[in-house]
């Protein structure tokens, strides 16, 4: 087994509290931080070797790291890298404080990055995007444009290279807050924590982890994303739970709570993943076990779960699969919080083409 010890990393990179991963044509292996070793804010990536795992130092220039990271996606074709901001590991590892927000101390930007120069060229500010989180460039490689989903302000935007040859972003699509009591806000956002393009770049999904509804959406016109598909999978809002919803733009009642094969589905839907083949659609339910905590109480003491959703490519539609249930509350040393989910040979959220 090939281990990557910390303290390798702090020493060659001084960066900790890594999050996504993605193989380069050169062979080695390129990770995104959140911080620093001591949980400050700071967006490096970490370059291993593919075989060995060997540390082999930064990706970026020295001095060039984003003043916050979190995912990254990049397209040689196009010269460009774009990577994201959640927050300092400091303040988010304890759980969500809403006067955080208030702070200013969460993400609000797009870094655009030159592939060949390793160093940041422009800085997109999301007018109305805070938290932007999960970013998916479309899968064909000439294509300069792609998603990023905004967790707290729950709305997906479109990056794009614009005529001028720099980048631009436009909201596309935006979840409707829900008015509630018994909440810790007086308006409950989606909270979009994950999202997918699928490999033949015709839909979008994404995850409303506390609202609780998995979407689908047509993307034939990226200007234009039209909904073809949605389920409710738990969430914060199921009927008999200690949330009221007290206005709702979409919904005329409360979600009834989820069972599947006789499991109590304690969280919402959070990361995503797509069969090769686009007709089968993965979703596990914990985000990370400070935030469970927190949102979902219940989760933490049955553990998490996996679930299957049936999709149809043709016209579009989410269908929950009452057959599949992968209940981690059963593993050993459990209960388990399963996050994230890869397919052996390559996916739609790490296969780059170039």
């Amino acid at each position: 087994m090939l281990v990557v010890e910390p303290k390798d990393i702090y020493a060659k990179c001084d960066l900790g509290y890594l999050h996504t991963s993605h193989c380069l044509a050169s062979g080695e292996l390129m990770i995104s931080s959140l911080g620093d070793p001591k949980g400050n804010a700071k967006g490096g990536f970490v370059l291993l070797d593919g075989e060995t795992f060997e540390v082999k130092g930064n990706w970026e220039k020295p001095g060039a790291a984003a003043p916050m990271g979190y995912d990254f996606w990049y397209q040689p074709r196009h010269n460009v890298m774009i990577s994201t901001e959640w927050a300092a590991p400091n303040v988010l590892r304890d759980g969500f404080n809403p006067a955080d927000v208030e702070a200013g101390l969460y993400g609000t930007h797009l870094h655009v990055w030159d592939w060949q120069r390793h160093e940041i060229v422009q800085t997109l500010t999301l007018q109305d995007g805070l938290i932007p989180l999960e970013i998916r460039f479309l899968h064909n490689p000439d294509a300069a444009q792609g998603f990023v989903g905004c967790a707290l302000s729950s709305n997906i935007h479109r990056f794009y290279k614009n005529e001028a040859g720099t980048w631009s972003v436009e909201k596309v699509i935006q979840v409707a807050p829900k008015k509630v009591k018994g909440w810790m806000l007086p308006e409950m956002p989606g909270l979009i924590t994950d999202i997918l393009v699928s490999l033949d770049d015709r839909f979008l999904y994404f995850s409303n982890w506390a609202q609780g509804d998995l979407r689908q959406y047509d993307i034939s016109d990226p200007k234009r994303p039209r909904l073809t598909g949605q389920v409710f999978l738990g969430g914060s809002i199921v009927k008999g739970g200690p949330v009221q919803v007290l206005e709702d733009q979409e919904l005329e009642s409360q979600p009834e709570p989820l069972v599947v094969k006789g499991k109590h589905v304690a969280g919402g839907p959070q990361m995503i993943q797509l069969s090769l083949d686009g007709k089968r659609l993965y979703v596990t339910t914990s985000l990370y076990s400070a935030w469970d905590k927190q949102f979902y109480p219940d989760m933490i003491r049955g553990g998490s779960v996996m679930l299957q959703i049936d999709v149809d490519t043709v016209k579009g539609g989410l269908k929950l699969n009452p057959n599949f249930l992968v209940d981690f509350g059963k593993e050993p040393h459990g209960p388990a919080l399963a996050h994230e989910l890869r397919y052996p040979g390559g996916d739609c959220s790490s296969d780059i083409w170039i």
